[in-house]
Parts: structure tokens; C-alpha cells; sequence
């Protein structure tokens, strides 16, 4: 179960890179994370890693180690976040290795629910958004998944062309 220590770890960790992409901070639902201690619960007693049924946005953090485990919260959401290198900005969309990064900086998420099971060895974090992201409407991942450093609706900076006075070269024959 996620304790307070977790609990708030996970939270600041996900509204620390929420502002860096100009989405409000998340709230905690006492609901979702009922919901996701049961999701992660279930999840290590059939030692699988998939997805619920909720209508609810959903992240899955896995790790299983022989040596033991105890994740934190923050290792649990920068992992998600680390998918940031792959996701495509020039074309902005859902990409199964990018959805985690996506559903943790998606503006519209507001609240979250997390649950974490282990048994030493294997532990499983669910996160849990509503609204959900990934939406695939057209132009939702555009108005969701803002750039670093960017307010939505702003765009990028035309890049700095450097003029110089053309150097004449000679070649030797």
C-alpha cells in the first residue's frame, strides 16, 4: 500500500513536471487510489503486468528484483516520464512508447489516485488520472502535451540564423 511518504513523493514528482510543461498540479482522489491499490493488489497476485478496466487514464510501474525492492514514488513517475526522448513533437499523437510520459503532463488530467503492491521482491504502481489523457481527438495531444517550457498556443521560436560575410577560399593545383 502507498504510504504518506509515497503518496506525496508521487504527487510532487508529478506536479514538478506538470509545471515544466504548463499543466495545473494534480490532486489526490481518495477514490482513485482505492481503486488503484486494488488494480495493484490484483496485479501482483497474478504477477502480470496489464491494464484494468477503468475509465480512468492508468500508468503501470513494474520492477522485480531478486535483491529485493523498494521503489519510491518519484522512481515509479520519472520512469513514466522518461519517455519524454521518444515522444515526437513535430507530430504530436499517442505512441505506445510515449502514453505514460503523455498521460503524466496531459493538462486536463486534474486529480489521481496510486496504489504500489509488493511482496519484497516484485512491486507494481498504478497511477491512476481523471479525466483521462491520450485522448485521440484531433487536436487534443497539441492543447495536452505542451513543450517544456511552454504555455499553450505558443509557438516555437523561429530558430537564429547566423549571417556571415562569405569567405572566399582558394585552392592550390
Amino acid at each position: 500500500m502507498a504510504d504518506a511518504s509515497f503518496q506525496k513523493e508521487f504527487q510532487e514528482t508529478h506536479n514538478a513536471y506538470r509545471a515544466k510543461h504548463g499543466a495545473p498540479q494534480m490532486t489526490f482522489n481518495s477514490e482513485m487510489c482505492a481503486s488503484a491499490q486494488k488494480w495493484a493488489d490484483h496485479l501482483l497476485s497474478i504477477s502480470e503486468m496489464k491494464h484494468s478496466e477503468t475509465k480512468d487514464g492508468e500508468n503501470i510501474y513494474y520492477m522485480s528484483s531478486s535483491a529485493g525492492s523498494n521503489p519510491t514514488g518519484k522512481e515509479a513517475v520519472d520512469s513514466w516520464y522518461s519517455e519524454i526522448k521518444d515522444y515526437n513533437w513535430s507530430s504530436p499523437g499517442f505512441n505506445g512508447n510515449t502514453g505514460h510520459f503523455t498521460q503524466v503532463v496531459w493538462k486536463e488530467s486534474s486529480e489521481m489516485g496510486v496504489g504500489v503492491a509488493t511482496d519484497g521482491k516484485t512491486v507494481f504502481v498504478v497511477g491512476q488520472y481523471r479525466p483521462a489523457g491520450n485522448m485521440m481527438n484531433p487536436g487534443y495531444f497539441e492543447a495536452n502535451v505542451l513543450q517544456a517550457g511552454r504555455e499553450e498556443g505558443e509557438q516555437e521560436a523561429p530558430p537564429v540564423v547566423e549571417r556571415s560575410s562569405p569567405k572566399k577560399t582558394c585552392t592550390l593545383q
